[in-house]
């Protein structure tokens, strides 16, 4: 019970260094918590259709980016951040779900007119 709760001071901390702009900050919170992160991944990636170009690791490097173009984040404790990973992993899986579905549509390809 101790540990878990250092563990939230540790996360707690870095929030605090990352809502301060702190660029390393995010990167030792993202180690601190990679394990969580992808189990989250793992479970959203259950709720999809495995699209060939994105696993665990690839959503959470895409979790990552996509938090790292955000700049600063204004997240206001360890479940908030879960909360927040949560979501964007959610959206990129759809935004790839819905790429690889547009494809099998024939996306990118020249409309052709069939005249009788």
């Amino acid at each position: 019970m101790d540990e878990v709760r250092a563990e939230d001071a540790a996360v707690a901390v870095l929030l605090e260094s990352v809502r301060d702009g702190d660029a390393d900050a995010m990167r030792q919170l993202v180690a601190e918590t990679y394990g969580e992160l992808r189990h989250l991944a793992r479970a959203q990636m259950a709720g999809h259709a495995r699209p060939t170009l994105l696993d665990t690791t690839g959503l959470v490097n895409e979790w990552y980016l996509r938090m790292a173009e955000a700049g600063r984040i204004s997240v206001h404790d360890r479940r908030h951040f879960f909360v927040l990973a949560a979501r964007i992993m959610r959206q990129v899986a759809c935004a790839y779900a819905r790429k690889r579905l547009a494809s099998k549509r024939g996306e990118g390809h020249a409309d052709v007119r069939l005249d009788d």
